[in-house]
């Protein structure tokens, strides 16, 4: 039985999606995705709505194309499958060729079809449970006969999978560009679409290419977040980022320009620092061998960006005539006193020596050597002596 308060959120969640479908005359799938991110937790819940939106004659679309009409969708675009029917044009280093080949080879299913092979497969699944509970009471002609339904259904199972490869890469395109390999994406919406095909009841009177597209689009959106960012964002972190660009590109449209943080954030309902956190995090690193435009080769990113830690040309040059002119100074000091100064300042090697120290290297007392210093930086002060170093203060 369901929760009521989760009955109810269903319910304020379909009032709100009418609402938006009355505004713009139709619903995409993105619209849904926004109040059900994660299908494995939100499958019952996202048929129920779909149920109810399709009495109430709401038109659902999946990026402006309907996906509930994949089959007649598949069809009319079969042309780019086509082009793969002769093996021998395919190249062997053609590795997407080659897939989308043996995709083709298996056609698409038609309502009937569909229905007929998940019964199969559930048969099947029946019959694995009942031989498992048998315990060994059944004869042999009765276990030859589950035998023969398991194998039945798995060779039913393999045939759903293959006849709905199409819708996988249908899907898969959609995602290009996002920091995942095509063959990837592909991938990772056949471990979707397998997911699909263990979980689909075709009792609810869904198509399976409509339940599938949910499960491939979430295998997809999750590999893309753990894969296609060099710092992992959380999957419901990159739908809250995905929810505020529609935004900004729906308030670009409305207002004739970019849309402020502020505008944003009310009405988003959040905090202006959030809308601004979100920014952050949806920028893509950029790597410092990257070249700035096509017409130089040669010219990389790294070296238009500042070393912070490296001192520039001319403060190098600057310190370095400070030094000599230091050194120029103090040659005009007695050499103990010159020496004394370079090793209390680490003007030699970088330390600073203290008074006990550099008094062990002239064997006198750290008294005698302060005095020494005091009377070493008096001559300093000559103005015949600080007016050489002025220019450096």
């Amino acid at each position: 039985m369901a929760n009521p308060g989760r009955r109810k959120r269903n319910a304020e969640i379909l009032g709100m999606l009418l609402e938006k479908a009355d505004v713009q005359g139709y619903l995409t799938t993105e619209d849904l995705m926004e109040f059900y991110p994660d299908v494995s937790q939100d499958a019952e819940h996202i048929e129920a709505v779909v149920v109810a939106l399709r009495r109430r004659g709401v038109e659902l679309l999946d990026n402006d194309n309907d996906f509930e009409s994949f089959d007649s969708d598949a069809r009319d675009g079969a042309d780019e499958f086509d082009s793969y029917s002769n093996l021998e044009s395919i190249s062997s280093d053609d590795t997407i060729g080659l897939y989308l080949k043996e995709m083709s080879r298996v056609p698409l299913l038609n309502m009937e079809e569909e229905l007929s092979i998940a019964k199969r497969i559930e048969l099947g699944r029946k019959c694995k449970a009942d031989l498992a509970a048998s315990e060994d009471t059944l004869s042999a002609e009765q276990r030859h006969e589950l035998l023969n339904a398991i194998d039945d259904g798995i060779v039913a199972r393999e045939h759903l999978i293959k006849a709905n490869t199409r819708l996988v890469v249908s899907v898969a395109k959609r995602y290009m560009g996002r920091g995942v390999p095509f063959l990837d994406l592909i991938q990772e919406g056949n471990l979707g679409l397998m997911k699909a095909v263990e979980k689909f009841d075709y009792h609810r009177g869904f198509r399976f290419s409509t339940y599938a597209t949910w499960w491939i689009r979430q295998t997809i959106t999750r590999s893309i977040a753990d894969q296609g960012r060099t710092i992992r964002v959380p999957v419901h972190m990159v739908d809250r980022i995905r929810q505020l660009y529609k935004l900004t590109h729906e308030m670009e449209q409305e207002l004739g320009r970019a849309p402020t943080t502020e505008e944003l954030a009310e009405k988003l309902d959040v905090p202006n620092s959030k809308v601004e956190w979100m920014m952050r995090v949806s920028w893509l690193p950029l790597s410092l061998e990257s070249p700035i435009n096509d017409d130089e080769e040669d010219s990389e990113l790294g070296q238009f960006v500042e070393d912070q830690l490296t001192p520039s040309p001319i403060e190098s040059t600057y310190t370095k005539l400070l030094r000599d002119k230091i050194e120029e100074v103090l040659d005009t000091l007695p050499p103990r006193e010159a020496r004394i100064l370079r090793l209390r300042f680490g003007l030699e090697n970088g330390h600073n020596y203290t008074l006990e120290e550099v008094g062990d290297k002239f064997g006198l007392t750290r008294e005698r050597i302060r005095q020494i210093e005091s009377k070493a930086l008096r001559r300093l002060r000559h103005p015949r002596r600080s007016r050489q170093l002025r220019d450096y203060l």
